[in-house]
């Protein structure tokens, strides 16, 4: 239909970019762009500018019911929408830039100048829509063998494209990620020379680049390019000082860094929760902080996680990730990732489970994945050793919750009702009884009831000197 409208609208038209890319990969897509080459005779005859939204027009109103044309003049772009599908037009062009700037200066350009502007040869390759040439493959910077190779190249000189639009070089280390292609060697060595010019490019548009190479399959190898090309230094300094070892009479600490990434697939594998993977990414960036020698047992990183918990909030704010329910989710994560361990390296009490739900809440089971995924030694019988403690933690918790109802628990004597017997306004004494209550449920000293609870608070009271109202 799209094909027969060009036609009768005597116009030059072609899909390009990433739907040919999939369609050869065999891989699900959804974004449909269509160029269509500026045309002097059909401008003459219409009196119409851009052919590409007069396009878009006439395919809507060939769909009919249902379809639905925005443009937008100042892009010179218009989308159709149509029962779920859409379908991006636009006009051939040529772009140039200016050094200080990712906003290219568009002009009017022939297909060739199209996609010469296009940010690597895979995505570089048009398939044409007219009826005489349907379906034939325009691809002058042989994108399709860059495809079959799986490899990463810009059609022009990387240098140019790199510094024309820095995301380009996200977005270069997003695909190798996404289709675990290889960036080819000369424009690798681009991304190292240009990787200062990152510091142009938006927060929130490098967010978007990490969060898509968060989410593919191994984000690792994402964060090992953005690391090898010095981009991660720039974007995450947090994550990349993690890549060191340090050695000192002949005892070294693993590579943090290395170790994180495999905490990261390892989540990945069971999970697809952008946050849990942020989690993941995040759970050791108190290492370098914490990091001491100690003569006695070596390197040591005590209270990483506490440290680590208080760094989440500033690179979230910096990098205008979500300061909501979200930020409070990862610094849990965290704040929390080495709980479990510590309860399974020692005897598996009820209080210390208690404690875990309570402070874990409804994130225990996704708590549970990252520390499992943390398990990364490579002696077979340590890993597994750990493995079968954790699975003692786990029917622990779920013991002690179906037994006790601790996750999210509210203490069933608040401090309404404390003021009240007591005849209190709210005070230092209310604060001392409500915690030392908290402290007996959740180390199985009273049961999690009402009157239980109630009589320990009186008991209670009583050694503070307060009396029933």
């Amino acid at each position: 239909m799209l094909s027969e409208t060009v036609d009768e609208m005597g116009l030059e038209a072609y899909i390009v970019g990433g739907y040919v890319r999939d369609m050869i990969l065999e891989r699900p897509s959804k974004d449909v762009d269509v160029v269509v080459v500026s045309n002097v005779e059909f401008m003459e005859k219409t009196g119409k500018a851009n052919p590409g939204i007069e396009l878009a027009m006439a395919f809507t109103k060939r769909l009919g019911k249902g379809a639905h044309c925005s443009y937008f003049k100042n892009f010179g772009t218009a989308q159709v929408k149509w029962h779920g599908e859409e379908v991006e037009f636009v006009g051939a062009r040529k772009e140039s830039y200016t050094r200080d700037s990712r906003k290219p200066i568009v002009e009017d350009g022939t297909l060739d100048d199209d996609q010469k502007r296009r940010d690597f040869t895979i995505n570089a390759m048009a398939l044409c829509l007219n009826a005489s040439r349907f379906g034939e493959l325009v691809d002058p910077f042989d994108g399709i063998y860059d495809l079959e190779d799986g490899i990463i190249s810009t059609p022009l000189d990387p240098d140019i494209t790199f510094s024309d639009d820095p995301l380009r070089m996200m977005r270069c280390v997003r695909f190798a990620t996404q289709l675990k292609f290889t960036i080819e060697e000369e424009t690798f060595a681009a991304l190292e020379r240009n990787k200062e010019r990152i510091k142009i490019i938006s927060q929130e548009r490098i967010i978007d680049e990490l969060n898509k190479i968060m989410k593919a399959p191994n984000p690792s190898i994402g964060f090992v390019e953005l690391q090898r090309c010095g981009l991660l230094e720039l974007i995450l300094p947090e994550v990349s000082a993690l890549d060191i070892v340090e050695e000192r009479n002949g005892r070294k600490h693993k590579n943090n860094f290395y170790h994180t990434l495999e905490v990261l697939d390892n989540v990945a594998k069971n999970s697809d929760n952008l946050w849990l993977r942020w989690g993941a990414l995040l759970h050791d960036i108190g290492k370098p902080k914490s990091k001491r020698w100690d003569p006695l047992v070596g390197w040591t990183f005590h209270n990483h996680n506490y440290l680590g918990m208080r760094m989440v909030k500033p690179l979230f704010h910096r990098m205008k990730l979500p300061l909501d329910e979200r930020l409070k989710y990862v610094e849990k994560l965290v704040d929390l990732h080495m709980r479990p361990i510590n309860i399974a390296d020692e005897e598996v009490t009820d209080s210390a489970v208690r404690r875990l739900l309570f402070e874990a809440g409804d994130d225990i089971d996704d708590l549970m994945l990252l520390c499992e995924a943390d398990i990364t030694s490579k002696n077979e019988q340590r890993k597994r050793g750990f493995r079968e403690n954790y699975q003692l933690v786990r029917q622990k918790l779920v013991d002690i919750e179906e037994k006790d109802r601790i996750r999210n628990f509210q203490p069933p004597v608040d401090g309404d009702e404390i003021m009240q017997i007591f005849g209190l306004t709210p005070c230092k004494e209310v604060g001392i009884l409500k915690t030392a209550l908290k402290d007996a449920i959740l180390d199985g000293e009273v049961p999690n009831d009402h009157e239980p609870a109630l009589s320990f608070i009186m008991e209670k009271a009583k050694t503070m000197g307060l009396e029933v109202k």
